[in-house]
This record gives structure tokens, C-alpha cells and sequence, in this order.
């Protein structure tokens, strides 16, 4: 991939102030998804099945409003199971949210061998996760949406693909399928793969989508794949930047990094992208254990915000806030 003048640009950090509800759930220390708003940011974490709007206070971003995602689409397991919302957008009127698709193994919580392997053995599959939503915004409200879920959902839609398909038995963290963004241009609907990344290509999908009546959506056959050469990275966020795509990119297993921007120009290279047809904007910092990159959205003025799940100690604020990484690129 063609590499930037700079490793990480010129960094300012900024204060996202949660409620102390959001702080007992912690949706501030599993902080996912973030779009811009015309008064401040949407975000998500990806441990609820809530997303904030946090608006501008003059020097941190505050006042948080927290909205019920079961208010506005009928989610297949309930209100209050966790839809691990990975991915936002705000296009055309619309806030968009798309759950992880993702299957999930156990983590080893004792030293029991014979538990530890156990809990490795034990695969859960959460019905929330498998979800598409797409809300009307009316000053920075959402009202009643529609939803891409249940037996139409976008995992079910590639159950008989030739690349897809066999990875959707195997978890998320295990290279299995794994939603992990999303970007909306004009009629297209951009997915980001974490994974599977086949032999060093991560995936990237297009769709089309109709309103199917009744709150919910379909896919408008037939989707579109795009093969990155990511250099064996996944898609942890993505968004749109002109006629361009910038790729939050990171491992898909159990690492801490590389993690990279880069951009894709998918009106120059569709299908299977080479890699120096990608270009690496930024280089991001990332911590051991902590200070994952999982989120970015550009903002209005072209400088990138990127926020982190699991955060540092040194993120957390006195007022019970996160700090978030603004880049000028």
C-alpha cells in the first residue's frame, strides 16, 4: 500500500461525557461506532442495545440523550438483549446502525482446566447481534425505522455464498463472520468485514436495499464483494470522505494492532483492490490489552475522530468521560 507522508498527523483529543446510567453499563469504555452530527455525535458501544447523541458544550462533548433502539425497530430477541452495535451512519436523512452478525464463544473464566475448556467449547448465538436498522432523523431525532433481521438478515443472505458462506458457523473472534462498520453513498450501503479475511484479503460489502413494508427492509439482489489486500487486516470502521472510503483497518483475532487508516477509492478499483491500490493515511496508536481503535467518523471540517474500546486509565476524565483522538491528516 502506499504509505503517508506521516505516521500518525498532528493529534488533539476531545472529552465524550457520559451519564452515570451509561457509565454503570459502560458504554463509554466499549465505545464502537460515532458519526457526526450537525450539533454533535451519534454513538454507540457494543454492549447494549441503546445509542447516545452527545452534543457540543463548548469545550467536550455532553448533555447525552440515550435512545432505546427497541423504541424505533422491532429487535428479534427483545428490548433488552445486547445488539453489539459495531457500525453507524447518517446519510440521506437517515441514522443507520448494523449489528456485529457475529456468533460468539465463551471467554475462559476459571483455571479449571476442565471449565476453561469448557467455556471454549460453548458457542452463543445472540438474535440482537444479526440486525440492520435504518431510522429517519428529524432535528437530530429518530423516529420510527425500519430493520434488515430475523430469517432475511444479512448473515442468512450468504449462506450459500462461495467465500462467505463457510465461516458463518465459526465466531467472530475466530475468523468468522463479523459486521464491524458501515458507510452509506447515495444508494449504496458499504459493509465492513472484520472478518473472515481469506489469505490476507479482507471483504467488503455493497448492498442495495428496498423498503419491504411493515418496519423492514430487504436486499436488493444481487450484493457486491470487494476483496481488499489489507496485508492481513481486517475492516474495524469505515466512512465515507468525498468519492473516497476511509477503512479503519486491525487484526481480526484476539491482537492489539496494527491499526490503520486507509483510504479506497472504489470509483477508480472495485472487485479485488491490490494493495497499491490503497492508500495508508494514518498509522494509529494502540495500546497492549487496552485502547483499541473502533470507531471513526470524519468530520466536517476533514480532520478524523477515532474512538477506542477498552480505553487506558489515562483516557478516563474526573467527570466520567472518555477521550477520544481527533487527527488532522
Amino acid at each position: 500500500m502506499k504509505q503517508p507522508k506521516c505516521n500518525h498527523g498532528f493529534v488533539e483529543q476531545v472529552e465524550l461525557r457520559f451519564d452515570h446510567a451509561s457509565q454503570t453499563s459502560q458504554t463509554h469504555t466499549n465505545l464502537s461506532a460515532i458519526r457526526q452530527s450537525p450539533n454533535g455525535l451519534w454513538v454507540a458501544g457494543d454492549e447494549t442495545a441503546t445509542f447516545e447523541h452527545l452534543a457540543w458544550a463548548g469545550d467536550h462533548f455532553g448533555d447525552q440523550r440515550t435512545f432505546r433502539l427497541t423504541d424505533y425497530v422491532d429487535l428479534p430477541a427483545g428490548p433488552e438483549d445486547e445488539a453489539d452495535i459495531e457500525g453507524m451512519a447518517r446519510a440521506n436523512g437517515h441514522l443507520w446502525l448494523v449489528g456485529s452478525h457475529s456468533l460468539k464463544r465463551k471467554k475462559v473464566k476459571s483455571k479449571d482446566p476442565e471449565k476453561a475448556a469448557d467455556r471454549l467449547a460453548t458457542v452463543v448465538r445472540e438474535e440482537n447481534r444479526f440486525i440492520l436498522a435504518r431510522l429517519p432523523l428529524s432535528d437530530e431525532n429518530p423516529g420510527p425505522g425500519a430493520i434488515l433481521a430475523g430469517g432475511h438478515n444479512l448473515a442468512a443472505q450468504l449462506r450459500e455464498d462461495r467465500h462467505l458462506g463457510p465461516f458463518l458457523a465459526l465466531p467472530g473472534k475466530d475468523n468468522g463472520l463479523d459486521v464491524e462498520g458501515i458507510a452509506v453513498v447515495s444508494e449504496q450501503v458499504y459493509i465492513g468485514l472484520r472478518g473472515p479475511v481469506l489469505r490476507g484479503w479482507a471483504v467488503v460489502l455493497e448492498l442495495r436495499l428496498d423498503d419491504a413494508g411493515k418496519g423492514r427492509l430487504r436486499v436488493r439482489e444481487p450484493y457486491r464483494k470487494h476483496f481488499l489486500d489489507l496485508g492481513g487486516l481486517g475492516v474495524r470502521d469505515l466512512c465515507p470522505d468525498g468519492e473516497s472510503l476511509l477503512l479503519l483497518t486491525g487484526p481480526t483475532m484476539d491482537l492489539d494492532g496494527p491499526v490503520r487508516v486507509v483510504r479506497w477509492r472504489p470509483g477508480k478499483r472495485q472487485g479485488v483492490v491490490p494493495g497499491d491500490e490503497l492508500e495508508t493515511v494514518l498509522e494509529l496508536p494502540y495500546g497492549v490489552g487496552c485502547d483499541h481503535p473502533e470507531g471513526l467518523a470524519r468530520l466536517d471540517d476533514g480532520r478524523l475522530m477515532v474512538v477506542y474500546d477498552s480505553p487506558s486509565p489515562a483516557r478516563i476524565t474526573p467527570a466520567g468521560g472518555v477521550l477520544a483522538d481527533v487527527f488532522t491528516i
